[in-house]
């Protein structure tokens, strides 16, 4: 199952991978241009008294990027009518679609770390560890958008009702505007384990639709 997801969605990650680490790069380079005219010293005043966290390019990166990625990965289940033949293998339906959830995740998950731990080195060429402390927090919440776009993305494509789909991206985009509330620098620094915990759980909601296309709900 792992090796069927990576055949269809392949080409998709590693174009994600040269976007976004091609984004992170570009602003880190901006952050170094913006050195050499202007000085180390003007941007750190800038940091620290105008609340700059200078990778605003990156704010609906990750939200993008999960929903294309559900889409992507289940829309062809759908169109193409290979959900009910997964129904139907050897192990249940459940564990199948749970090990496609997984895949997606993971694969979202570590190119989201990735983006981050290039942020993290490409910043610390420049500022100091409580700015770059600063920045990182104020991007994490959109990064854990990103995946919990992906799980409603895909609750929603496997959904087998289209009226009970409306309202479900009604609720996807009513949850996912949760991430994107406050504009502040680490707005959601205490917020930060429960969005986590929400991510966590939301694993479980496409599980919901698979059990509804199972029990024949049209």
């Amino acid at each position: 199952m792992i090796y069927k997801e990576w055949i269809k969605t392949r080409w998709f990650y590693l174009v994600c991978i040269l976007v976004t680490f091609s984004l992170c790069g570009y602003e880190i380079l901006n952050i170094n241009r913006l050195v050499s005219l202007k000085g180390a010293a003007h941007l750190w005043e800038v940091a620290m008294f105008r609340d700059a966290i200078f990778i605003d390019l990156l704010r609906y990166v990750p939200l993008l990027v999960g929903i294309v990625a559900a889409v992507v990965q289940f829309v062809p289940e759908l169109v193409q009518k290979r959900l009910k033949l997964t129904m139907h293998l050897p192990q249940g339906y459940v564990r199948s679609i749970s090990e496609m959830l997984a895949f997606g995740f993971v694969a979202l998950l570590a190119i989201f770390c990735g983006n981050l731990v290039m942020l993290i080195v490409g910043l610390n060429s420049v500022f100091a560890g409580e700015i770059v402390s600063h920045i990182i927090l104020t991007a994490v919440p959109w990064y854990l958008a990103g995946l919990f776009a992906y799980e409603l993305v895909a609750w929603i494509c496997l959904e087998p009702v289209w009226r009970r789909r409306i309202l479900d991206i009604l609720i996807a985009v009513a949850c996912l505007r949760i991430f994107y509330m406050s504009p502040l620098p680490e707005a959601y620094n205490s917020m930060l384990p429960w969005l986590g915990v929400v991510v966590v759980i939301g694993l479980a909601l496409p599980l919901t639709s698979v059990v509804r296309f199972k029990e024949g709900r049209e």
